[in-house]
């Protein structure tokens, strides 16, 4: 089952306790998101997969499941069929430098990009190369159920034999035809009993660096097999949730299935969760026709593509304003909308603090907040959450213009609940230019009609006089008395 087909509704109604919502799971939740291939810096369009996925972690802990979060790590064998040679042994090769080396460099800089988005770490985050084991059993037993062979040292995976009981392309509902066409004309190969059988093991060349020993000689793991070894050792033969960019649907997770399929005789998850895209000031995110900026260019602003720098928080907000099963599109206007609009809530959680309580309660932000989390139970309906913080913007701007009225234990559940969807469930962190405009007006006031007094009494009537007539500027009088 892919959520991109069906609205997620696997709980019950928002007005029941924690206790009552129910999944096939009733208090763990396994999720196993495809995590990058280290050969190069993490572009952003990974980073909207992985910010998007911290966003379903945070909300199913909140609301109370026990999550086992795996991400991965493709340090090895990320060898798609067109290819002849694995993408960090290429990059090793420009940067002259030891494959582990590139993975370990790159590694480092995936983590501190999404240190910056505030991201929660996963639970597990395995390699590739730390699993190898794990993956020469795995195609062992495929080889052993009679959908995959081995030929010349290398082992590929029996499609023609596999689609005779099973499906191949659940996601991405290709016709089998289709991929035979596709994969006559790219990947063709003298080895394979027939064109579109996919690697699950490719012999290495005596020159190849990264390769370890397996029943079939010296080689290293096909890119499909490496996801399907470790979700399994780490949330079993079925779990809730595996997700990853929608560009991994075909052939990554398709091959997945089969591979799952062909060993355990079942699809591995329940639901199947793909991001989509980003686009770059309308146009496809592409190295090739430069139509691409890195995470550290749009924080710094070093780029030809945007005004000026912006906080990673501002990015995160703008990803959210759009469904991760929606394209996105990243332009200077978006960006600064976005850091209005940001700047605008995190100054409303701040302002709680400067309402006045009265005896009179407010109880009007309950039926806001029922809609923030319905807009969570649909299918983390991330904008549809932030329209409804809006909402709560607008009711704190009222009560503190004193339009309306709110009781002090009704401020210390608004405050609570702006934090919940702000801080624990969205995961943004507070902003120091916000910061700096928090502070009690009331005080700040007194404290500069103190240092006009003492201005006076030095007869420093220059000085007194400046902070008199800014007082006045702003609305505030001073009359000497």
């Amino acid at each position: 089952m892919s959520i991109s087909n069906k609205s997620l509704k696997i709980y019950n109604s928002l007005s029941q306790k924690k206790e009552d919502f129910k999944t096939i799971n009733p208090s763990k939740v396994g999720i196993y998101v495809c995590g990058p291939t280290v050969y190069n810096k993490v572009h952003l369009g990974n980073c909207r997969t992985f910010i998007s996925f911290d966003l379903i972690v945070r909300f199913l802990k909140h609301i109370g499941y026990d999550v086992r979060y795996v991400r991965n790590i493709t340090d090895v064998g990320h060898l798609e069929e067109s290819e002849e040679e694995d993408k960090i042994l290429k990059r090793a090769k420009i940067e002259k430098l030891e494959p582990m080396e590139v993975v370990q460099k790159y590694t480092n800089d995936f983590r501190e990009v999404l240190n910056k988005f505030n991201l929660l770490s996963p639970n597990i985050e395995p390699t590739a190369t730390g699993h190898i084991i794990e993956q020469i059993e795995m195609i062992e037993r495929i080889i052993d159920n009679g959908y995959a062979y081995e030929k010349n040292g290398s082992v590929y995976f029996d499609l023609m034999n596999f689609t005779k009981k099973y499906k191949y392309g659940k996601l991405s509902n290709r016709n089998l035809d289709d991929i035979i066409n596709e994969s006559r004309e790219l990947f063709g190969s003298d080895e394979k009993k027939n064109p579109q059988d996919f690697a699950l093991w490719k012999k290495a060349s005596s020159s190849h660096i990264m390769k370890w020993k397996s029943p079939w000689g010296y080689g290293f793991p096909g890119w499909h097999i490496e996801c399907s070894a470790m979700s399994h050792k780490y949330l079993g033969k079925k779990f809730d949730i595996h997700g990853g960019g929608m560009d991994l649907k075909f052939p990554h997770h398709d091959c997945e299935i089969a591979q799952f399929e062909a060993v355990y005789n079942q699809n591995p998850a329940n639901y199947w969760v793909h991001t989509n895209m980003l686009t770059l000031n309308g146009r496809k995110m592409s190295k090739s026709t430069e139509n691409f900026i890195l995470p550290e260019n749009l924080f710094s602003g070093e780029s030809d593509m945007i005004e000026k720098g912006y906080n990673p928080m501002v990015v995160k907000f703008l990803m959210y304003q759009a469904h991760y099963r929606n394209t996105l599109d990243l332009s200077n206007e978006s960006l600064l909308a976005s850091e209005k609009g940001y700047n605008k809530l995190m100054q409303s959680f701040f302002d709680i603090d400067i309402l006045k309580p009265s005896e009179k309660g407010n109880d009007k932000y309950k039926l806001i907040v029922d809609k923030c989390y319905n807009s969570m139970l649909d299918d983390f309906n991330s904008p549809k959450l932030i329209s409804h913080l809006f909402e709560l913007s607008k009711l704190i701007d009222d009560i503190k213009k004193e339009k309306k009225f709110i009781s002090k234990k009704d401020i210390d559940n608004l405050r609570n609940y702006m934090k919940v969807f702000l801080i624990d469930i969205l995961g943004f962190s507070t902003h120091k230019n916000i910061e700096r405009k928090v502070v009690n007006k009331d005080k700040l006031i007194d404290a500069l009609i103190d240092i006009r007094d003492f201005s006076r009494k030095k007869e420093n009537y220059e000085i007194s006089d400046m902070i008199r007539d800014k007082l006045n500027s702003l609305g505030i009088n001073i009359e000497d008395k």
